[in-house]
């Protein structure tokens, strides 16, 4: 099964890798108040989408303890402290028919320390598309003490998402075959093996999951969060959003720019990268963070890249065996050593691995892949992955044939990256190959002309989501709305990771304070 490089939820990105590196089960890692919400519409500058019905704006949510969250994945899924409460909204399943059937969004939150000088609430999105807020803020809320001083800190599950009615398309059986199939195929028989699979799963996503498939796209998602803001009591949503979580942020503020509040966008995802160049910016953003990692050890930028290149090639030819009991292919090395770039704190497993696979022992990379694929110790994978694919082919056209990609992106890919090129030039035709709902957009509108200022934060080391996605994020929101916050740094995400970046935010978020347009941390 192809797999796409994910922007994924940073909040636990390094308690992801300690577990991959122990073998144990791992994880992904403007100013208002509260009140009254203002009306039942849902309606901005999309005008498609009309009022909402009073069951819905009025309804009463039902807090009450958190159980354990059962399809969510990894060492936070399970039941967090007595500060968590947890409830189902109902939203539209539909928000064209906004009267027909609902589907319910969980969600989770922990209220404010201080209710005397509560904001309001503070909607956290940890990227993916795919990932469980759910699972993820109670295991990273350390982070957020300040923030929980004045705000309820609440999370939810996408629609399509774990305990959100989340989209499925195939067993473990089916999944364990795909993941060792060779993501960079060199015959036709690969090629045919790679696609059909890719077809398969899409497949399987219309036989299990038809009737919500085309409606897990980003904006449903933003009117989800604004209904979610109305039934909270909020007049505006006060939001921070990490790496995917920054497009939903800013298809919210173009849909609902009058009900903006204070906004804040990690790790941000560029809306004005088409499918192709999306893809190609990873490539090029991995391959920045793996030069970055081998001149922090001495070693020069090609002669690092030509050892990696070499160890899979190597493994194309005759996967390593390990202490699991599965061996470690090209295709499972190659995901095990983007695992560790997310962060800065995973460079020392990366060494570690790359100097096992080298001796003969393929056992660490084939641990961080299996974490980052969700793969437990029984063999078991979550469905994180057939949300992220199901969210992000709903969204995005433009997609590209196999022809297409031999003919026209796979050498350009590989200059730009010689190990993560050929990954995901072939990631654009077998990641939404035959897929079952035609996408919506070549790329998301983010315009948000006369919301208050948002705070869009770029990390210059960033692999997942580079750095030149944040200057396009600022500029596409509009003047005097964008505001762009730089950290020199490495890593995926800056909040919690870089002094100057947490500190800088807490002051908007917490009193308001916009920083200059153009300020830089180091």
């Amino acid at each position: 099964m192809t797999m796409r490089v994910r922007a994924g939820a940073l909040a636990v990105s390094a308690l992801l890798l300690a577990g991959a590196a122990t073998g144990c089960e791992g994880t992904e890692a403007g100013a208002g108040g509260n009140g009254a919400g203002p009306s039942a519409s849902t309606s901005g500058p999309d005008h498609d989408a009309p009022g909402l019905p009073a069951a819905l704006t009025g309804q009463r949510l039902d807090w009450k303890s958190c159980k354990a969250p059962v399809k969510a994945e990894g060492s936070y899924a399970k039941a967090p402290g007595a500060q968590w409460q947890c409830t189902v909204l109902k939203a539209p399943l539909d928000y064209g028919k906004p009267a027909g059937g609902t589907i319910g969004i969980a969600l989770i939150r922990s209220k404010a320390e201080d209710p005397s000088r509560r904001i309001g609430s503070l909607l956290f999105n940890f990227g993916g598309p795919g990932g469980s807020g759910v699972a993820a803020l109670p295991g990273s809320a350390g982070q957020f003490t300040t923030l929980r001083s004045r705000y309820d800190l609440v999370s939810f599950d996408p629609r399509g998402v774990a305990e959100s009615s989340g989209v499925t398309c195939r067993g473990d059986k089916e999944a364990e075959a795909g993941h060792r199939l060779d993501f960079t195929p060199d015959t036709p028989e690969e090629e045919k093996a790679y696609l059909a699979d890719s077809a398969a799963f899409g497949a399987g996503c219309a036989k299990k999951s038809g009737r919500l498939l085309p409606r897990v796209g980003t904006a449903d998602a933003a009117r989800d969060m604004d209904l979610m803001r109305q039934v909270l009591g909020d007049d505006k949503l006060h939001y921070l959003g990490f790496s995917y979580g920054t497009e939903l942020g800013g298809v919210y503020a173009h849909l609902f720019p009058s009900r903006v509040g204070r906004i804040v966008l990690d790790a941000v995802v560029d809306p004005t990268a088409e499918y192709t160049a999306h893809s190609r910016g990873q490539a090029l953003g991995f391959q920045r963070a793996l030069e970055n990692y081998f001149k922090s050890r001495g070693v020069g930028a090609k002669d690092g890249t030509r050892r990696v290149v070499k160890l899979l090639d190597a493994l194309d030819r005759r996967p390593l065996p390990t202490t699991e009991g599965r061996t470690l292919t090209q295709s499972l090395a190659l995901t095990g050593i983007v695992f560790p770039l997310y962060s800065k704190d995973g460079w020392p497993y990366l060494t570690e691995a790359l100097d096992a696979a080298e001796k003969g022992d393929g056992t660490p990379l084939l641990r961080m892949a299996d974490a980052y694929n969700t793969r437990d110790a029984k063999g078991h994978y979550s469905t994180r992955h057939h949300s992220q694919r199901a969210i992000s082919c709903a969204d995005t056209k433009g997609r590209a044939t196999a022809a297409e990609v031999k003919s026209r992106h796979l050498a350009d890919f590989t200059k730009v990256s010689p190990v993560f090129g050929p990954y995901l030039a072939w990631d654009l035709a077998g990641w939404c190959a035959d897929w079952p709902v035609p996408g919506k957009s070549v790329t998301p509108d983010v315009s948000a002309g006369g919301a208050a200022p948002i705070l869009v934060v770029g990390t210059t080391g960033d692999p997942a989501t580079p750095y030149e996605g944040a200057k396009k994020m600022a500029d596409e929101l509009g003047a005097g709305v964008g505001v762009l916050l730089t950290n020199k740094g490495e890593g995926h995400g800056a909040y919690g990771n870089a002094d100057c970046v947490t500190r800088t935010v807490d002051a908007y978020l917490l009193q308001g304070k916009v920083p200059a347009d153009g300020k830089t941390c180091s």
